[in-house]
């Protein structure tokens, strides 16, 4: 055989794993490489302890609530040890699993870094392999831009271990990363203070979601700062003194930085192959998921087009379908269902009110806020908040957004009927589960604008 290997995957996450169980099942000899931990960022130090962080630090509303139906309740403030370390041993599960997937589906695993020496050579340790097509699957990693004492901050992969929770904490961001970071903590009783450099949090979401969501965490007692730069980080005993462009001085114990996320490439040899990366480092590719090299293919967050899970998943089984399946498949990237697990949680599909003024003519808006079932008996003064986008040309239903508990399980099955194109008609004359938050969502007969 001409070579070791018909595709050799670089990067065990959520695309890379995908592509490598489906094309050995389609036939082909697979090999995978991976130099940190089985699963990538989503199962690592991502979306996995992420939200078991979320679950975790809304136990202290929860208990709160709970007196308020009849329940004896008294906490005496989490144990951060308990929480971190049975998060670990649940991801130290899941390596366990997605190994067994691989190795049960006939793919070769390298617990080592790879590296082109060629397009079809690779350096692993001290072994050389050779691939037919090698499939570039690195993700990304947290970026902390340089200035004086950045060194001191950490990322999003530091605060799933910290060794102990702080008593005040700095985020400094306001991408979806930065705003679940400030919920988590907070919710574990940490004083929390967001510095962002904008003027409003979550750029690219929906402008009603976003303010809706801004008033919602000052109500939970989050500080945010806006418009607001860090200048330098100092030591201050075990403490952090920040100093911001404003010339205003905070000290806390902890500054988290979550201002990006770059593609890793940088040790991946590149430069020993044709393949072209775009001015943020991303690598370039084709529709079929080729880079500029004929036998490179890469997919995921290293490409840069839309970093969530599911997209990597879903464009790893079109590049196996399309490569070694015999079947032309692609990813609809139009109407992409996501979630921001801020609390109470975003869930989201299709264009925002803003995007979708631009798209058609006749947009109507339906929209309706309130406060849900649960807390007329707690008096908390959590909202909750829907939206939907309808283009009055054609009745159909082009987004739906919301703010409020499970809103990512509901905007769920309504991704289904976005994807499906179902009209405001099919909406209105669906019956209601009542009572229910998500009923809403069928009973908006009102236009806002």
């Amino acid at each position: 055989m001409k070579y070791d290997y018909d595709l050799f995957v670089i990067g065990a996450g959520s695309g890379g794993v995908r592509a490598a169980r489906m094309s050995s099942g389609f036939g082909a000899r697979v090999a995978i490489a991976e130099e940190r931990y089985l699963g990538g960022t989503c199962v690592n130090v991502g979306c996995v302890p992420k939200k078991l962080f979320v679950y975790g630090s809304h136990f202290s509303e929860d208990f709160d609530d709970a007196r308020s139906y009849g329940w004896d309740v008294s906490a005496n403030g989490v144990d951060w040890e308990t929480l971190r370390d049975n998060k670990t041993t649940e991801i130290l599960r899941l390596n366990g699993v997605y190994r067994n997937l691989l190795e049960g589906a006939g793919v070769e695993i390298y617990a080592d870094r790879a590296s082109f020496l060629d397009e079809h050579t690779l350096q692993l340790g001290q072994r050389r392999i050779t691939a037919d097509k090698v499939l570039v699957a690195t993700g990304s990693w947290p970026h902390i831009p340089k200035f004086e004492g950045s060194h001191l901050a950490i990322s999003s992969n530091e605060m799933f271990y910290l060794p102990q929770l702080p008593e005040r904490i700095v985020i400094v961001g306001g991408g979806y990363i930065a705003v679940e970071f400030a919920g988590i903590m907070s919710g574990l009783g940490v004083e929390t203070t967001l510095i962002y450099r904008g003027s409003l949090f979550l750029r690219g979401f929906d402008l009603g979601i976003r303010e809706f969501v801004r008033e919602e965490l000052e109500q939970k007692g989050i500080n945010f700062i806006f418009d607001e730069t860090v200048e330098k980080i100092e030591e201050a005993g075990k403490t952090r003194m920040l100093t911001l462009g404003s010339g205003r001085t905070l000290q806390v114990d902890s500054v988290m930085y979550a201002t990006g996320r770059r593609p890793l490439t940088q040790t991946l040899g590149l430069e020993n192959t044709d393949v072209s990366l775009n001015e943020k480092g991303a690598i370039e590719i084709d529709d079929s998921f080729r880079t500029t090299s004929q036998n490179i293919f890469a997919l995921g967050d290293v490409v840069d087009r839309v970093q969530l899970t599911p997209v990597a998943i879903a464009e790893g089984m079109a590049f196996s379908y399309t490569t070694f399946g015999s079947q032309t498949r692609d990813v609809d990237y139009s109407s992409i269902p996501t979630c921001v697990f801020c609390q109470p949680n975003i869930g989201t599909v299709g264009p925002t009110e803003e995007e979708a003024r631009a798209r058609y003519s006749d947009l109507q808006v339906f929209e309706t806020s309130f406060r849900p079932m649960k807390h007329t008996l707690t008096g908390r003064n959590e909202k909750s908040y829907m939206k939907l986008l309808v283009d009055g040309a054609s009745d159909r239903v082009v987004a739906a957004h919301m703010v409020g508990p499970d809103a990512g399980e509901i905007i769920q099955g309504i991704a289904v009927a976005i994807t499906a194109k179902a009209s405001k008609s099919d909406f209105d004359r669906t019956i209601a589960i009542h009572p229910t938050s998500a009923e809403e969502f069928v009973t908006m007969r009102e236009r806002a604008r």
